[in-house]
């Protein structure tokens, strides 16, 4: 008589999500508001909330535009029948694109404006869903590169262009501070909502329903093209290239300030690529099951929360500097990411440990935003924000290949270094909040 062994399913509590969902809520209306200051400063509100309004809402689309690739372009390749070694190269040819070309796109934004990055970012994406709706099996290079050139572009020419947007309108510059943290939230909230469409659009007949989620993509594309060029003026860029290559050197060699956020954003991008890459292995190691789709919401459910602890930084009880909290959200993320790292195999202990790391994220996107504002220039923000995720993708590559190819390194190396490279921006904020302090002195004795 044969002995049937019957796998446990390990599945989220469904008040996890209730908690999310209400700890995010108070959060934000609980959120203590800053006295009113000069009523002068506040005479153009109504064209700042406007503007605030119409950004959210594109940033919005483009979100749910980058998730549904990010939510269903893995189960599109295993749909047709591409095989992990296939999917490693896939993602290979998106780094080894973002390395060479997605790192100077920063500087041609720079230059000829970030609207009309953003627009090539959305013509992208029209391209490619076009593409397949009409194709079908997808080309992986093409497809590998036009993403992940499209996901460079949206890293940094979209915050780089609402700041530059923002300074038109005349606005203070303290009021960033609820852009930084709103685009956070909404950008995982757009990630989840991805999900639901391209579940709702699957609905159950995958082979007679896999083009619909592109066409729903391609109609966001069209929608943002339009909103983007009817409805937002840009002026003309009139800086030329020798004067953008003078400033840029000159900033970036007599500022150290600058080289410590741009590692900081380094480590952190490296970081948050390796863990996509690495948690859903990591959870289904050794044969365990789990419902991914459903611990997916989870984490960036977690991610909303840490973005919505962002403002209570600056007003009421818990006023700090930057790289104060900075130093401490740091050395948390890269502690459970040791822990994960060291093999450990309780899947609730890792979700638990992935959700803080996630959380970690929402605190942190908007603070380094928030730092290169009051660091870096504006005229060179999309250059230094590229060049910084040059190193990154340079990691990751080649530990893709060792890993993919030549099975060098084994998963909880990569997560090793993540842990490590967090430890580090930790060490920058350091040396961040040290420079201030000294800086302060200086000027407080002068």
């Amino acid at each position: 008589m044969g002995v049937v062994i019957e796998s446990e399913v390990w599945e989220p509590n469904r008040s996890v999500y209730v908690f999310l969902f209400i700890s995010c809520v108070l959060s934000i209306l609980c959120l203590p508001t800053k006295a009113v200051a000069n009523v002068l400063d506040h005479a153009p509100l109504a064209s700042f909330l406007r503007f605030q309004r119409k950004f959210l809402l594109l940033f919005a689309i483009s979100s749910v535009m980058e998730g549904l690739w990010a939510v269903f372009g893995e189960y599109e390749l295993a749909y047709y029948g591409f095989s992990k070694e296939q999917m490693l190269t896939f993602i290979s040819f998106g780094y080894a694109a973002s390395l060479f070309i997605g790192g100077f796109l920063g500087m041609l934004s720079d230059l000829i404006g970030h609207k009309k990055l953003c627009l090539l970012f959305y013509m992208m994406h029209l391209f490619l869903s076009i593409w397949k709706i009409v194709i079908g099996t997808p080309t992986i290079w093409l497809t590998s590169i036009l993403l992940s050139l499209a996901s460079s572009i949206f890293s940094f020419s979209v915050e780089a262009w609402m700041v530059v947007e923002h300074d038109k309108l005349g606005q203070r510059q303290d009021l960033l501070n609820d852009m930084f943290w709103l685009m956070t939230f909404s950008e995982s909230a757009s990630f989840i909502g991805s999900q639901v469409i391209a579940n709702h659009l699957i609905d159950g007949n995958v082979k007679k329903n896999i083009k619909s989620v592109w066409s729903g993509a391609a109609v966001l594309a069209v929608v943002s093209i339009i909103y983007v060029t009817r409805g937002w003026q840009e002026a003309p860029q009139t800086v030329a290239l020798k004067d953008y290559r003078v400033s840029f050197h000159r900033h970036v060699t007599s500022d150290k300030r600058i080289w410590l956020l741009s590692w900081a954003q380094t480590c952190v991008q490296f970081s948050v690529a390796a863990f996509w890459i690495l948690w859903a292995p990591t959870i289904v190691a050794d044969g365990r099951e789990a419902p991914l789709g459903l611990i997916y919401p989870c984490l960036l459910g977690s991610k909303m929360l840490g973005s919505t602890g962002f403002p209570w930084f600056f007003h009421g009880p818990f006023v700090l500097r930057i790289d104060e909290y900075l130093l401490y959200v740091f050395i948390i993320m890269g502690l459970a990411l040791s822990v994960v790292a060291y093999d450990y195999q309780e899947i609730g202990v890792l979700v638990t440990l992935f959700c803080l790391f996630q959380a970690g994220i929402g605190v942190v996107l908007p603070s380094l935003a928030r730092l290169r504002t009051m660091y870096v220039p504006n005229e060179i923000r999309g250059g230094i924000m590229s060049l910084s995720l040059m190193p990154a993708n340079a990691a990751l590559l080649l530990l893709l290949v060792l890993r993919g190819h030549y099975q060098c390194i084994e998963n909880s190396t990569i997560t090793w270094l993540a842990a490590l490279g967090l430890l580090s921006a930790a060490g920058c904020m350091y040396l961040l909040r040290k420079w201030g302090k000294q800086l302060h002195r200086s000027k407080h004795s002068l």
